[in-house]
C-alpha cells in the first residue's frame, strides 16, 4: 500500500485534507465533497460572537462529547476512504499487504495521543480482520502443510506475544476483545497444526489466563468462544495438552508498570524485518527446547485452561455456563495421563462438582412428594428449559428438583466421558463429598417423612445414573465392598446397608414400597456387585441342599426323592387338586423336547413341563379368578418373561457367570446356609401375603420377579426348582409360597362366599367394576389375586428360561 501511495498523484488543493490519499480523478468531486462539508463545519465551529457564546455555555463534559463525536466521525471518513484506496489500488503481495496491516496497527500506538477512545473507533478491527484474510488466503493458495511467508513472519516476529500484551492491558478499551477474536479465529480457519510452535502455545496459554478472571465480564462471549476452540484443537491431538500443563515452580509473570512499559517499547519498536529476539533470561535454546519437548509430567502443574471453564461455569449467562460445561467435556476425556492426573489432584474440578451438587440438593424441599420425584420428566443437562410459575403450579420444588437433576445429569456424562483414572477420581469424589457426607444422614434419619423423600431421591439417582464409575461407588456406597459369604452375625457390619434392607419390611409401607422399589432398580443395573452382594454370594456354596450322601438317602419313589414336594401327595392339597385344574404338556410344550419318564434329567435339572404345572397348581381352584376375566391368561407373561429375560441376558453376558451350578464335591456343604438378609426379608415379606397391603405385594413380588429372571444358575436353582431336596431348617421361594397357600386353605372356609368376592375384587382392581360397598377381608382376598398372578409369573420365567437354555445347548 505505500508503495503504491508513494507514486499517486494528490487531489487539486494543496492543503486538502485528503490530499495524502491516491484516488482516481474521476473519485475525486466526492472527496472535494466531503473536504468541502469539513470546511464548512470548521468555519461554523469559529462563527461568530453568538455562537461562541452559545459553545461556552457548554459544561466541559459537553465539549468532550462533542470532541469526541468529532474524532468517530472522522475515523468513520478515513475508515471509508481507506477500503476505498485499498480497492482501487494496485494489489500488494500477500507478505507486504500483511506486513502493511501490521503496521497500521502498530502506528496507531505510536501516534495516538487518545488512549481512551474505543477500540472501535480506530482502524485496529479493520487491520486484523484483514490479516486473518490474509492468513486464510495463503494457506489455501498451498500445498496442505505447507507454511507460507506470512505465517512464517506472524510467528519470527511474536505478532500473539504482542498482541496477547495489548489484550491485557485492553488498550485502547475493548482490545482484549478484539485480541480473543482474531485468536479464535486464527485457530478455528487455519487448518496447519499451529500450537505446537511456541510463539503460538505459550501467549494462548498467557490469554487462557485472562480468562474468567471477573465474573460477568464483557468479554466472557469472546472467551468462551475462544476456550472452546483451543479444547476442540486439543481433542483433534491430545498430546499437545503437554503443553498447557505449567508447571508451578514456573516464576510468575511479572506485572508491574515498569515491565509492562518495556514490552510496550519492544512491541512498538521499529521493525528492522528480522525475527524479535526472545526476551532475557529465555534464551532461544530453550524456547526450542520447550517447544520440542513438552512440559513435563509431573503432579506440580497448573492447568489454567481447566480453571478458566470452571470460573465461567459460574457466570450468570446460562448459555456460558453450557459452553463451559462442553469444553470441560472435551478435556476430561482426552487420554493423556499426565492431564488426567493434573485434571483430579491440580484443579478444583471435584469440588466444583460436588459442592454444586450439594448446594442443589440442599435446595430442595425437605419433604416432596415421592409420586412427583419419581414421574418428573427426564433431564438432560445443558437443555434446561424452564418457566417458574408453570414449575411452581405443578408442585413446589419442581424447580430445584429439575436444577439438581440436570446437574447430576452433567456429573454423570462427565464422568462417562472422562479418561479412565479421571473418571475413577472423580465419582469416588462424588461418592465422599455428596453420598456419604450429605445423603447417608438422610437416609440414615428417624424422620418417616424424611427417609421417605430422600429414598425417593436416592431411586431417581439411581435410575438416572449411567456411567459405569459413578454407579459403581453408589454401589459400594449403598452394599458395602464385602465380597464373602454373608452371615446372619454380620449383617450389622455395614449400618446402611443394613437400614436400607430393614426399610424394604418397615412399619410405613410407604417406606417399604420405596425401599423396594430402589432395589428393583438396583438389580436391574448393569453391575455385577450388586447381585454378587445381595444374594449369589449366600448361594455360592449350594449349602442350601440336602447333604445327605446319595446312598444315605431313601430310594426314589415315583421318580422323584422321598422327602420332595408333592402336591399331589401334600396333605394340605390332598384331593381338593382336580386333574381339571393341571395344564397338560399339549397346551403349552408342544415345541418342549421330548421328556423322559423320569423326574429328574441325567444331569440334574428338573423337566420343565413338571416345574412349570408345579406353580400353576399351586394356588387351589376355589382360590382362582382369573378364568373368569378375559385377558389375565398365562400367556401374556409368557410374551413379557421373553423380552425381559433376554434384557437381562444382554446385561449380564460380560460378567464371569458360570454356566452350570458348581459341582456338589466342589461345594462346602457343611457350611451353615443364610439365606442372606435381602433374600430373608423378601421372604417374610412373601410369606405375609395375605395380610399386607396390595401396592406392597406387589412390589415384593415385583423383586423376585426380577431376581428369578437372572440367567445364574444358582439362582434359577434357588428360586424356581421346587423339586430341590432343601437341608433341614433351609426354605426357598417355593416353600415359602407352599406355606402361604397351606395358610390360605385354612383361611378360606372361614370367609362366606369367598369365590364371588374374590371375582369382585379383581374386577375392581382391573378397572371394570365400580367401587361400592366396602367388602370384608380385603387384604385377604387382594393378596390371593397377587398371588395367583405370581404363580403364573414364576410359571413363564421358568419357561422362557428353559427354552433359552435348551435353545443355546449343541
Amino acid at each position: 500500500m505505500e508503495r503504491a501511495l508513494s507514486n499517486c498523484r494528490a487531489c487539486p488543493g494543496k492543503d486538502s485534507i485528503l490530499s495524502v490519499f491516491y484516488v482516481p480523478a474521476s473519485f475525486c468531486p466526492y472527496l472535494n465533497m466531503i473536504s468541502g462539508s469539513l470546511y464548512e463545519t470548521s468555519n461554523l465551529e469559529r462563527g461568530g460572537n453568538n455562537r461562541k457564546k452559545k459553545i461556552e455555555e457548554f459544561s466541559r463534559s459537553s465539549r468532550e462529547k462533542l470532541v469526541q463525536s468529532k474524532n468517530k466521525m472522522f475515523s468513520k471518513f478515513t475508515s471509508i476512504l481507506q477500503h476505498a484506496v485499498e480497492a482501487l489500488a494496485p494489489s500488494l503481495p500477500l507478505q507486504e499487504d500483511f506486513v502493511y496491516h501490521w503496521k497500521g496497527i502498530t502506528h496507531y500506538y505510536i501516534e495516538t495521543s487518545d488512549d481512551k477512545a474505543p477500540v472501535t473507533d480506530t482502524n485496529i478491527p479493520s487491520h486484523l480482520e484483514q490479516m486473518l484474510d490474509i492468513l486464510t488466503q495463503e494457506e489455501a493458495e498451498r500445498e496442505s502443510g505447507e507454511t507460507g511467508p506470512c505465517m512464517e513472519y506472524l510467528l519470527h516476529h511474536k505478532i500473539l506475544e504482542t498482541l496477547y500484551t495489548l489484550g491485557k492491558a485492553d488498550c485502547p478499551p475493548g482490545m482484549k476483545q478484539q485480541v480473543l477474536t482474531f485468536y479464535t479465529k486464527l485457530l478455528a480457519h487455519i487448518r496447519q497444526p499451529l500450537l505446537p510452535h511456541i510463539n503460538v502455545h505459550r501467549p494462548v496459554q498467557k490469554l487462557i489466563r485472562l480468562c474468567g478472571e471477573v465474573l460477568a465480564a464483557p468479554t466472557e462471549n469472546e472467551e468462551i468462544q475462544f476456550l472452546c476452540i483451543v479444547c476442540a484443537k486439543l481433542k483433534q491431538d491430545p498430546y499437545l495438552v503437554n503443553f498447557f500443563l505449567e508447571n508451578k515452580s514456573k516464576r510468575p509473570e511479572i506485572k508491574s508498570p515498569a515491565a509492562t512499559e518495556g514490552v510496550m517499547e519492544s512491541v512498538l519498536a521499529p521493525d528492522t524485518g528480522q525475527p524479535q529476539a526472545d526476551h532475557p533470561g529465555q534464551p532461544q535454546a530453550a524456547a526450542a527446547a520447550s517447544t520440542s519437548s513438552p512440559t513435563n509430567n509431573n503432579n506440580t502443574n497448573n492447568y489454567n485452561l481447566v480453571t478458566s471453564l470452571l470460573n465461567l461455569t459460574k457466570s450468570p449467562d446460562g448459555r456460558i455456563v453450557v459452553k463451559a460445561c462442553e469444553g470441560l467435556m472435551l478435556l476430561v476425556s482426552l487420554p493423556e495421563p499426565a492431564a488426567a492426573r493434573c485434571l483430579t489432584e491440580n484443579t478444583e474440578l471435584c469440588e466444583h462438582l460436588t459442592d454444586r451438587l450439594v448446594s442443589f440438593y440442599k435446595a430442595l424441599p425437605p419433604s416432596m412428594d415421592p409420586l412427583d420425584i419419581e414421574t418428573v420428566e427426564s433431564v438432560n443437562w445443558g437443555l434446561d428449559v424452564y418457566n417458574l410459575k408453570e414449575d411452581a403450579a405443578v408442585f413446589t420444588g419442581k424447580r430445584a428438583l429439575i436444577s439438581f437433576l440436570s446437574w447430576l445429569d452433567y456429573c454423570d456424562q462427565l464422568i462417562k466421558e472422562a479418561q479412565k483414572s479421571a473418571a475413577a477420581v472423580m465419582a469416588k469424589a462424588v461418592r465422599e463429598r455428596f453420598f456419604v457426607s450429605v445423603m447417608e444422614p438422610q437416609l440414615m434419619q428417624t424422620s418417616e417423612v424424611g427417609i421417605l423423600t430422600s429414598t425417593a431421591l436416592l431411586n431417581r439417582i439411581v435410575r438416572q445414573v449411567t456411567s459405569e464409575a459413578l454407579l459403581q461407588e453408589i454401589v459400594y456406597f449403598l452394599l458395602g465392598e464385602d465380597k464373602e459369604a454373608e452371615t446372619a452375625a454380620a449383617i450389622v457390619q455395614n449400618p446402611l446397608r443394613h437400614r436400607l434392607i430393614e426399610h424394604c419390611d418397615h412399619l410405613s409401607d410407604e417406606i417399604s414400597i420405596m425401599t423396594l422399589r430402589l432395589f428393583e432398580q438396583l438389580i436391574q443395573k448393569p453391575n455385577q456387585h450388586i447381585l454378587h452382594s445381595l444374594v449369589l454370594r449366600s448361594l455360592e456354596e449350594r449349602n442350601f441342599l440336602e447333604n445327605k450322601p446319595q446312598e444315605e438317602r431313601e430310594p426314589l419313589e415315583n421318580g422323584q426323592p422321598h422327602d420332595a414336594v408333592d402336591l399331589e401327595e401334600d396333605p394340605l392339597f390332598g384331593d381338593d387338586l382336580s386333574p381339571d385344574s393341571r395344564l397338560s404338556g399339549s397346551d403349552w410344550f408342544g415345541s418342549s423336547p421330548q421328556h423322559s419318564p423320569d423326574h429328574a434329567k441325567s444331569d440334574g435339572k428338573t423337566e420343565v413341563h413338571k416345574i412349570v404345572n408345579s406353580f400353576l397348581c399351586l394356588v387351589p381352584d376355589e382360590a382362582k379368578s382369573s378364568y373368569h376375566v378375559e385377558g389375565t391368561g398365562y400367556d401374556t407373561y409368557l410374551r413379557d418373561a421373553h423380552r425381559q429375560f433376554r434384557e437381562f441376558c444382554g446385561i449380564c453376558q460380560r460378567w464371569d457367570w458360570r454356566g452350570n451350578p458348581k459341582p456338589l464335591e466342589k461345594c462346602n456343604l457343611d457350611m451353615p446356609f443364610f439365606e442372606g438378609h435381602f433374600l430373608k426379608v423378601l421372604f417374610d415379606r412373601m410369606g405375609r401375603i395375605l395380610d399386607q397391603p396390595y401396592d406392597v405385594n406387589l412390589q415384593v413380588t415385583a423383586v423376585l420377579s426380577k431376581l428369578s429372571l437372572l440367567p445364574h444358575p444358582h439362582l434359577h436353582e434357588y428360586l424356581l426348582d421346587p423339586y430341590i431336596n432343601l437341608a433341614p431348617g433351609c426354605r426357598s421361594l417355593f416353600s415359602v409360597i407352599v406355606r402361604v397357600v397351606g395358610d390360605l386353605m385354612l383361611r378360606i372356609h372361614r370367609i362366606p362366599d369367598f369365590t364371588p368376592k374374590l371375582l369382585l375384587v379383581r374386577k375392581r382392581l382391573l378397572g371394570l367394576e365400580p367401587e361400592g360397598v366396602t367388602i370384608d377381608h380385603s387384604t385377604l382376598l387382594e393378596g390371593v389375586i397377587v398371588l395367583e398372578e405370581f404363580c403364573k409369573e414364576l410359571a413363564a420365567i421358568a419357561f422362557v428360561k428353559y427354552h433359552a437354555a435348551a435353545s443355546a445347548s449343541p
